[in-house]
């Protein structure tokens, strides 16, 4: 039996990934989760006792990882603070934990020489002009523009430091937008189908031409299992799943989907220093390792996601009035 740990394994998709593993394999699970208000225990309920150990704990504990790396074989790296409007109100948080943290866990990976992959995020190669015809790829060099993609950038950065200059066994993968189950309200498509749930019109930054590549978060952690059992060490795999669709597109198919007129949104100010597309092309993914996605029809997985939300009402109402307040005090 293979024993993994699994940081920020109780956050969105390091929940779904956990849900995949024990779906799909007989794999142990360790989880390490700090439990800030973006992870919720709610996010693993059900799940088999037998096959998962929570351990509520932050990764830059040192003594604490130690601990839990001498007892796994692998290492999956989710945990990270991920909210760009966060990032910007208050930076130090994503320092500590993107940074300091994933250095943390490189270090214990040295030291009992573990098998890491480390979940990154396409924010790192910075934006795309609407009318360019490209897309992110392995080789894209880092243009980060935000405290949360900065940090992440940098956390990237360690990872191939750390491979290169001690052998540590890693690998890196940079994920578009994932959407499904389990997703903090607080984000983009989660915070329209509550808003429309509890009777509020949904919220569009700007114009809605901003860009984003989507994919399910279960062919997410389809694809970073792939990349646990067949990718090369060191290398770097970006996944997506060809789900371009532009914030206006989105939020008008979900009020179409609920029944909703296509219009009855508000526009609101748009963030500072909003990157304008995502587009992530995971080629490599595809023709060195074989992954592909489940979900490629968008509509589909959203009319999912949507059912979803409706059915776990007490999953998502406690965190709902206080993310509408703090957007309130921004007029967003």
């Amino acid at each position: 039996m293979r024993r993994l740990l699994v940081t920020g394994g109780a956050g969105f998709i390091g929940s779904n990934f956990i849900h995949h593993v024990l779906g799909h394999t007989d794999h142990h699970v360790t989880v390490l989760d700090k439990l800030t208000y973006a992870g919720n225990r709610a996010s693993l309920a059900g799940l088999p006792e037998n096959r998962i150990t929570f351990v509520e704990g932050d990764i830059a504990d040192g003594p604490l990882v130690d601990e839990l790396f001498a007892a796994v074989n692998d290492v999956v790296h989710y945990a990270a603070e991920s909210h760009n409007d966060n990032s910007l109100n208050d930076p130090r948080p994503f320092v500590d934990t993107n940074i300091i943290g994933t250095y943390t866990l490189l270090e214990a990976a040295r030291k009992y020489d573990r098998r890491l992959h480390h979940i990154s995020t396409d924010e790192v190669y910075g934006d795309l002009e609407l009318d360019d015809p490209a897309r992110f790829t392995e080789s894209t060099p880092y243009n980060p523009s935000s405290p949360y993609s900065s940090t992440k950038a940098g956390s990237d950065l360690l990872v191939r430091a750390w491979v290169r200059s001690f052998g540590v066994r890693a690998t890196i993968s940079n994920c578009s937008n994932n959407y499904g189950p389990y997703q903090h309200v607080e984000k983009f498509i989660p915070r329209q189908i509550t808003n429309v749930l509890r009777g509020i019109r949904p919220k569009l930054y700007g114009a809605g031409e901003n860009v984003r590549d989507w994919i399910h978060a279960d062919d997410h952690s389809s694809a970073v299992m792939t990349i646990l059992d067949k990718g090369e060490m060191g290398e770097t795999y970006l996944i997506g799943a060809d789900g371009e669709k532009d914030n206006k597109t989105v939020v008008e198919l979900i009020l179409d989907l609920m029944g909703e007129a296509r219009d009855a949104y508000d526009h609101v100010t748009d963030r500072a220093g909003h990157d304008m597309r995502y587009a992530i092309d995971s080629t490599k993914l595809r023709s060195t390792l074989g992954w592909s996605p489940t979900y490629r029809d968008f509509e589909a997985g959203l009319e999912a996601t949507i059912q979803w939300y409706r059915d776990h009402e007490d999953w998502w109402a406690p965190a709902k009035d206080g993310v509408e307040a703090f957007y309130a005090s921004k007029g967003q």
